[in-house]
């Protein structure tokens, strides 16, 4: 006869613990019971499991309430790690994450430019080998890369309909050059949706789970997540509010249609309309447009102009700021919303004047103003955030089930507390 067939975890119920224990910072077995909600054997299973692969260790005791002081777990996070890279044609920024998404390191270098795709594939791989070896970490514990670009991207992971300033992108196999180039798995995905997943994981976004990130460097996106976990659509390409048609009349966009929120909006039209305005143009002190620097610097002139008091420069970023708070409107109803965190560089540099816009139409003219109240606040994280989020990705595959969303458990906070509070040691 056999010997006692040894239990498996099912991969949701490891990654599920994992995620808990990573949200908790801290949490006892009898706690992983209570807020994931499966039996005393199987969390016993699982954790022995996560021990033994060195992704989780004991911690101390928490304080005895009458019985046997209760052991604690935490994720081991330097266990493993993840490369996050945004790229984009303004820069492109790099991450090394821990296992519990923690920044080890971090970089930022020129854009992609002009440069052929494979000359970039082939800089990004030495650049990722750089950040490595400074970090002074071993290549086996690394989990893999997070690659995010602005989409639309194609599930052939490649970006299919591109912005006029990456046209020479599109079907480029960019995850599968990248795995080559650096010998790590490469998961790709669009830049707001990984901005969003970097602020939570980051820490940046407490007190929920379900938010979203309007995002905004060279064009606007939105990175969506619910009850923690990002909303990506069926291609990845979930939240386009850039691409949310608010005037039928509007000038043409470079996706094919007329009116939408970037082509009022977006940095390019802000960019477009003040080369209109000679005066403006010396005030800002933008360059001769016949080689004009990247739309990033001279976005960032324009919001440099405003914040000294050029009207003319704030005029043109209080009318992109009001046409994006009409889209962040419209977002925040279908989605019922409580949170708004802006992100991306363009934001950052404009937020006295985009975040008032916003708050103010969200105030006026939310759908459920009673019932309760969006709130909009800046992203601390605003340069960062996507290359964190891209790493976070990789993480994902380990801590959180690809193909079936978690819901960390409401009892989560409570059950964490109780189980750590006071630890003797």
């Amino acid at each position: 006869m056999s010997g006692p067939v040894r239990a498996i975890p099912h991969a949701s119920s490891r990654s599920a613990v994992l995620d808990v224990i990573r949200a908790a910072g801290t949490i006892s077995r009898a706690g992983l019971i209570e807020a994931t909600g499966f039996t005393g054997a199987t969390i016993s299973t699982v954790v022995r499991r996560l021990i033994e692969d060195g992704l989780v260790r004991e911690t101390g005791r928490a304080e005895s309430t009458g019985g046997k002081p209760r052991v604690l777990l935490q994720l081991n996070q330097s266990a493993c790690y993840a490369v996050g890279v945004h790229l984009d044609h303004a820069g492109i920024a790099y991450v090394l994450t821990d296992l519990a998404g923690s920044v080890v390191a971090r970089m930022t270098r020129a854009g992609v430019g002009e440069d052929e795709p494979p000359a970039v594939v082939t800089r990004i791989a030495e650049e990722v080998r750089s950040l490595i070896e400074g970090a002074g970490i071993d290549t086996d514990r690394l989990l893999g890369l997070g690659l995010v670009a602005p989409g639309p991207l194609s599930a052939v992971g490649g970006m299919r309909l591109t912005p006029p300033s990456m046209r020479h992108w599109e079907d480029f196999p960019l995850d599968h050059a990248l795995q080559q180039a650096t010998g790590l798995p490469v998961v790709l995905d669009n830049d707001a949706t990984a901005a969003a997943l970097g602020e939570y994981w980051s820490g940046a976004v407490t007190g929920t789970s379900s938010f979203a990130a309007v995002y905004m460097y060279t064009g606007i996106g939105t990175g969506l997540l619910i009850n923690g976990i990002t909303y990506a659509g069926s291609s990845g390409n979930a939240g386009e509010i850039g691409h949310v048609c608010l005037d039928t009349a509007g000038p043409h966009c470079w996706c094919g249609a007329r009116g939408c929120t970037e082509s009022l909006a977006g940095p390019a039209a802000v960019v477009a309309a003040a080369r209109e305005d000679a005066q403006l143009v010396r005030a800002a002190g933008l360059s001769d447009a016949h080689r004009p620097p990247s739309l990033a610097a001279e976005f960032a002139a324009i919001a440099r102009a405003a914040r000294r008091g050029e009207p003319a420069a704030h005029a043109l970023l209080e009318r992109s700021a009001r046409y994006l708070a009409v889209a962040a409107r419209t977002l925040a109803n279908l989605m019922d919303l409580e949170l708004l965190v802006l992100t991306g560089p363009s934001l950052a540099m404009a937020d006295s004047i985009y975040l008032p816009a916003i708050q103010e139409e969200l105030d006026r003219t939310f759908f459920a103003r009673a019932a309760h109240p969006v709130t909009v606040r800046l992203s601390s994280l605003a340069a960062t955030a996507p290359a964190i989020g891209a790493a976070t990705m990789v993480l994902q595959s380990e801590l959180v089930p690809l193909h079936q969303g978690l819901r960390l458990p409401d009892n989560l906070a409570a059950a964490a507390e109780e189980s750590s509070s006071r630890v003797s040691g």
